[in-house]
């Protein structure tokens, strides 16, 4: 068996955005692909191995069922029902959870030693789900968070400051989704804070452009549906990026959905603070100073995560 090992658990858009980008990076030298459909799970791999002569360094791409994820390292979970017309978010929810209750225990059951990555909407929801239904510790089960939407926020800083979005550091954090907010306290570019980097630049009136950037942050994903019908691309990148840091042990320092406890008063709910993530999931929860306005932010995205979970029975 070929090492390190992904298993990705759905073969929908989000998933072969990530398999591919995967094979591409070569960060795995094994991919096992396991969804419902297996005729699809199948084509897809055949599909993505006709480029195999043309990436980095060799790997094996196969579909399967659970008990081929076995040996899996990382078990990435794209599955999920997606929003049907008139749907609430809430009966979706419900309907994502009650499908974790029986993904989630055959994963544990085939690779037990494998760190869990949540992708499924709502993430922070279902990865507390899937912490619950797995009775594993916390830090093995990382929710891909806001890793794609602080990606958003520094690009966005980026193409208005005229400088490299990997030189900028800035996070949105709480719930992914539309109580998500961002840190402007401990924004940088370049190791200067933002608050003092601002005026230095002067090219705008920063409030106003804050915001703006802050909206449409929030509004990204809904514009890219309207236009295409989905979005997959970025989270595909996302998640090959949280992907390295598990696989190469990096320590890296991302904004993925974690156990929060004892944090500005905030208890029991998954959502996004920066984490160090290694080969053993998180090894650490970094709990940066906000200021007022920010741990706000932060109890009320708790909250409304939290009425979501106790709606769901969790």
């Amino acid at each position: 068996m070929l090492k390190p090992k992904v298993a990705v658990i759905g073969c929908g858009n989000v998933g072969m955005r990530y398999a591919h980008s995967l094979m591409i990076g070569g960060a795995a030298r094994s991919i096992v692909i396991v969804d419902v459909d297996v005729e699809r799970a199948e084509g897809e791999v055949l599909d993505l191995s006709s480029g195999m002569p043309y990436i980095v360094s060799p790997i094996e791409v196969s579909s399967g069922t659970y008990a081929d994820i076995a040996g899996s390292d990382l078990v990435v979970i794209t599955a999920g029902r997606k929003q049907s017309p008139g749907q609430t978010r809430m009966a979706l929810a419900k309907d994502n959870v009650d499908l974790f209750r029986r993904i989630v225990p055959e994963i544990v059951k085939h690779a037990p030693d494998a760190v869990l990555l949540v992708v499924s909407n709502p993430v922070d929801v279902l990865s507390y789900a899937a912490y619950k239904f797995s009775g594993r510790p916390s830090g093995k089960v990382i929710g891909s968070g806001t890793v794609l939407d602080s990606g958003r926020l520094r690009w966005l800083l980026s193409c208005h400051c005229g400088v490299d979005a990997r030189n900028i550091h800035a996070y949105m954090l709480g719930e992914h989704g539309d109580s998500e907010f961002p840190v402007w306290s401990r924004a940088m570019i370049g190791g200067i804070l933002l608050d003092e980097y601002c005026p230095v630049c002067g090219k705008c009136d920063r409030g106003d452009l804050l915001e703006k950037i802050s909206e449409e942050v929030r509004t990204f994903a809904y514009k890219v549906i309207e236009r295409k019908g989905e979005t997959s691309y970025g989270i595909g990148l996302a998640l090959v990026r949280i992907t390295q840091a598990v696989l190469h042990d990096q320590n890296s320092v991302l904004p993925v959905g974690c156990l929060v406890a004892d944090y500005y008063g905030i208890n029991d709910v998954y959502m996004s603070l920066p984490a160090v993530v290694n080969r053993s999931g998180l090894r650490q929860i970094l709990r940066p100073r906000l200021n007022d306005v920010e741990i706000g932010l932060l109890k009320k995205s708790a909250a409304e995560i939290r009425n979501v979970l106790d709606e769901c029975g969790l």
